[in-house]
């Protein structure tokens, strides 16, 4: 005689176990494909966020919320122009201090006490800081032979784009318009190796300014700070 096995109630109502294995393959495939469309999924982004920077720029703006503040290490220049930055290049900028593949004691020290968060939202907050305000105008005029030549040779426009205030990549800076006194110290910073204060570590930008003279860097960066660009330095008060 056949023995009868007992049935599953679900909810209620009886199931035969043909049933009740169909109802688990079901489900064992719903939860399979959800995993699997989770793991296709791709993680979101952080951003930052320009308003939670306001609460955090004290330290930023003693030096690049005063037009014409100059810094002294490691040569006097201007510190540079940063409102209209991407904020892209600006946290890569940071984190670069931060990790010491950008050496300077001050950004150093700035950078060391972010977090990642931190710099997202300061970056967020430069990259439309000032954006009301009229673009800077260039001084005009074609560059000199001269100067097409080590914008050539340095394959500048390929990286910083058109008129180098539109880069190809929002991690890469725009330049036009900057103090030329700064970009001349920076590109000095790519020539500088196994200094502990001084120098960046960038193997392209230390491959593009290999060869040049100091003479034709300055050059370069003049030419550079005559171009009409979005960099600017917006007045700000650290006691507002």
């Amino acid at each position: 005689m056949k023995t009868l096995r007992p049935q599953k109630s679900i909810a209620g109502h009886t199931l035969s176990n043909t049933a009740v294995k169909a109802l688990l393959g079901a489900a064992a495939f719903g939860a399979g494909l959800a995993l699997t469309l989770l793991a296709a999924s791709p993680a979101k982004a952080a951003t930052g966020n320009p308003e939670a920077a306001k609460a955090k720029v004290a330290m930023c703006i003693g030096c690049h919320g005063i037009p014409g503040y100059q810094a002294s290490f490691p040569e006097v220049h201007k510190v540079p122009m940063i409102a209209g930055q991407s904020a892209a290049y600006l946290a890569a900028a940071l984190t670069a201090y931060q990790k010491g593949d950008r050496k300077h004691p001050t950004m150093k020290g700035i950078a060391a006490s972010l977090s990642e968060q931190d710099i997202l939202d300061l970056s967020a907050y430069y990259e439309t800081l000032g954006k009301d305000l009229p673009a800077k105008a260039g001084k005009g005029g074609a560059p000199s032979a001269a100067v097409t030549a080590l914008l050539q040779r340095g394959n500048c426009l390929s990286c910083h784009g058109e008129n180098l205030n539109k880069p190809i990549d929002p991690s890469y800076p725009k330049l036009a318009g900057q103090h030329g006194d700064y970009l001349y110290v920076a590109l000095k910073a790519y020539q500088t190796q196994g200094s502990a204060s001084m120098g960046r570590n960038n193997a392209i930008m230390a491959g593009q300014v290999k060869g040049y003279t100091h003479a034709e860097l300055k050059q370069l960066a003049q030419y550079i700070e005559s171009l009409g660009g979005d960099l600017k330095t917006v007045p700000q008060s650290r006691f507002k």
